[in-house]
């Protein structure tokens, strides 16, 4: 077998020397085409993603800060090629649909891509699946089903997940089945280094032939134990050595190697394609916390052991989702599917509950904090709905001249106050909170007295939509119409509440009637007992009543 990935240089290298913005590079790898082509079903988004809301200097580019877990701090962030950035994030095991954990993983790593795009880097974002596998195989069993078409179903089912969430497409999603070459000829690598031995048809990794084993996750090498992927096996030289190949077995997938037929281990694939993709060495590696050990800590491994140049720069990890301070998790078998939330929620509800906690913080989930984030998610969209709505009446698009200086004020310090939070990684509860003043001025601005005689109204209202847009759009927060996605949010909110617009809307016919008969004991009697389902009414002037979707009342007191 020739030799495909190459120590000095990525084997894609056209891909690294030419924008990483191209959506469809046909590259031949060892005599096999693929195509690097991106799902285009959030194109316009990705576009829009570059937002132009303020210039972007070169000093505001070289400031960004991220939490290394190699180093254990914050270090600058310098790309290791000039203006352009390198990302491999590992993707899911596609057996089942995803959980609120993994949502959390791909929201985090889609806004740093979203934000990278912002400061103008041209950057490949590359993120796996994982589609030979273990679970796969046992679930494929279970369901009577070829594993490899178990996989692609699922494939298509987070790719469903990620659209839902607002999450763009990264810019390469290569999967292990068809990277079978470059897995095999890195673990040559390994054995000629001397770093792996072989066992009838198996190839594990030596742990003891690698030094600096521990060095990401802290852990030493008496403190490992054997089992957690790491499969538990008499024949290893050290119980913490890890298979890079198994040998097939009956009834599972398999493919021809130097060893005899079988498959990768798991830790192999995620070193072998971002390699392909990127290189040995580029700029960031991702994934959940629970991946430190022992998954990248053998990433390190592997890919040092192949290549001693090999090198990431900066390692994240998000921290956990917990159900009652427990890690969220498949096995525990305290998960919840995104479905299953959206099902009741608005998907960027869920968005604005991730975005709310720093990422690399352990997000506590709960019903309470879900409602408090729907809640301000319908807080924005109305306000820059009923701002939108005001700025396009026909008599106000004739108002013209400059913005006025204290919503230029108000806007200033919002790009600076989103700068600087996004660049002291990525702290996204600072930057949706910067959101709180323009949003007010807006609506004192269409609501208050004194806003309605303010002079250039309808410039400062739009260049304050303006800029809550484009910070939207970078936090992958932005829908695609204000008044659709507050029409999802009511839905939903009838759904929780066990209600139909029809029956609100009866309660609060019957609610007008007593008030009318100043029989107020039975209208307060309506108004509590649907604001206890979450449906808040709204009195207005010339008398009439409309809903909102809201906390329900038992809920606005409990911590969030």
């Amino acid at each position: 077998m020739g030799m495909i990935l190459k120590c000095s240089k990525p084997l894609l290298v056209s891909i690294l020397s030419a924008p990483f913005s191209r959506l469809n590079c046909v590259i031949n790898l060892q005599n096999r085409q693929f195509c690097l082509s991106v799902r285009t079903h959030r194109n316009s988004e990705i576009k829009s993603s570059r937002i132009r809301c303020c210039s972007v200097s070169s000093q505001q580019k070289s400031e960004l800060w991220l939490y290394n877990t190699m180093s254990r701090e914050k270090e600058k962030f310098k790309p290791r090629v000039p203006g352009k950035v390198g990302i491999y994030v590992c993707g899911v095991t596609a057996y089942d649909l995803s959980h609120i954990g993994h949502a959390r993983v791909y929201v985090t790593f889609d806004v740093l891509f979203r934000y990278l795009r912002h400061l103008e880097y041209e950057v490949c974002y590359v993120r796996n699946f994982t589609d030979v596998d273990d679970k796969i195989i046992a679930r494929a069993n279970e369901l009577g089903e070829e594993p490899l078409s178990l996989s692609r179903r699922y494939c298509e089912e987070f790719h469903t997940d990620m659209e839902f969430l607002h999450c763009l497409p990264p810019s390469v999603e290569p999967r292990v089945s068809d990277h079978m070459p470059q897995i095999i000829d890195m673990i040559n690598k390994i054995l000629e280094n001397g770093c792996a031995y072989r066992i009838d048809g198996d190839v594990y990794f030596s742990v003891d032939k690698f030094p600096a084993y521990g060095k990401l996750s802290g852990r030493k090498l008496e403190d490992n134990r054997a089992g957690e992927r790491v499969a538990v096996d008499s024949r290893k030289k050290n119980s913490a050595d890890f298979a890079l190949w198994k040998a097939a077995k009956q009834g599972e997938p398999f493919w021809e190697s130097p060893w005899g037929p079988g498959r990768p281990g798991w830790h192999i694939e995620c070193s072998a394609m971002s390699a392909a993709y990127l290189g040995y060495s580029f700029d960031i590696h991702g994934g959940g916390m629970d991946l430190v050990f022992p998954h990248h800590e053998n990433e390190i491994a592997q890919s040092c052991s192949a290549c001693k140049h090999s090198n990431v720069s900066y390692w994240m990890h998000n921290g956990f989702v917990t159900v009652d301070s427990e890690k969220m998790s498949k096995s525990l078998g305290n998960f919840f599917t995104i479905r299953q939330v959206i099902d009741l929620y608005h998907s960027l509800a869920l968005r604005f509950f991730l975005l709310g906690t720093d990422y690399r913080s352990p997000v506590n989930f709960s019903n309470v904090r879900l409602e408090h984030a729907s809640d301000r998610a319908f807080y924005i969209y109305q306000t820059l709905h009923d701002c939108e709505a005001f700025i396009s009446q026909d008599d106000a698009t004739i108002e013209k001249g400059s913005i006025p200086p204290h919503i230029q004020t108000i806007n200033n310090k919002l790009h600076q106050d989103f700068v600087e939070s996004m660049s002291d990684d990525i702290n996204t509860p600072d930057a949706l909170a910067a959101l709180s003043d323009p949003l007010k001025t807006i609506n004192d601005l269409l609501h208050t007295s004194k806003g309605k005689k303010q002079d250039s109204r309808v410039v400062a209202l739009t260049a304050l939509e303006k800029i809550i847009r484009n910070v939207l759009t970078v936090l992958g927060l932005m829908p695609s119409s204000y008044l659709e996605v507050l029409r999802e949010l009511r839905a939903k909110a009838l759904k929780r509440a066990g209600l139909t617009e029809e029956q609100v809307l009866e309660q609060i016919k019957e609610r007008t009637a007593f008030r009318k008969n100043k029989e107020y004991e039975k209208s307060d009697a309506i108004r509590i007992s649907l604001e206890s389902l979450g449906i808040c009414l709204m009195d207005g002037k010339d008398g009439t009543t409309t809903w909102r979707p809201a906390v329900p009342s038992a809920l606005r007191e409990q911590h969030v």
